[in-house]
């Protein structure tokens, strides 16, 4: 047997990574799926929390056919759709938004509303724009 210098198999290792074919930056696809300014009914947002920001990002699994509490939310969040079909109503006009996978919708803040999914489970995958010792949601 040969024993190759442990300094050697680096420098191949390294030549061989060199020479590896390298992702091309054009391979590299992104795109917006949402940006907003307001909420989806329109309410503008006018301001982030105060003190150290604080990022947040939840999934969210909610059985077919089930009505969510009425709640509001005193941050800024947006939520994208992985799966399912979500309506979102407001509490105070009934006005509602019907969300599929693919999806995407910037939340109320500090207006009431709930979700209610349809004959199939939703997953869906929030971010929130918070700071410490601030609920996502109340």
């Amino acid at each position: 047997m040969t024993w190759i210098p442990v300094t050697t198999i680096a420098l191949l290792a390294s030549l061989a990574v060199m020479n590896a074919p390298a992702s091309h930056a054009a391979d590299v696809k992104s795109h917006i799926i949402h940006k907003a300014q307001s909420s989806w009914d329109g309410t503008p947002y006018t301001h982030y929390p105060e003190g150290q920001p604080e990022l947040t990002l939840v999934k969210i699994q909610i059985p077919a056919r089930t009505k969510l509490k009425w709640h509001t939310h005193p941050i800024p969040n947006m939520a994208y759709v992985v799966s399912g079909e979500l309506t979102v109503q407001k509490r105070d006009t009934g006005e509602r938004i019907t969300l599929r996978a693919g999806d995407a919708l910037a939340e109320l803040v500090d207006i009431s509303h709930r979700g209610v999914t349809g004959k199939h489970p939703v997953e869906l995958l929030v971010f929130y724009a918070g700071s410490p010792n601030i609920p996502l949601s109340e």
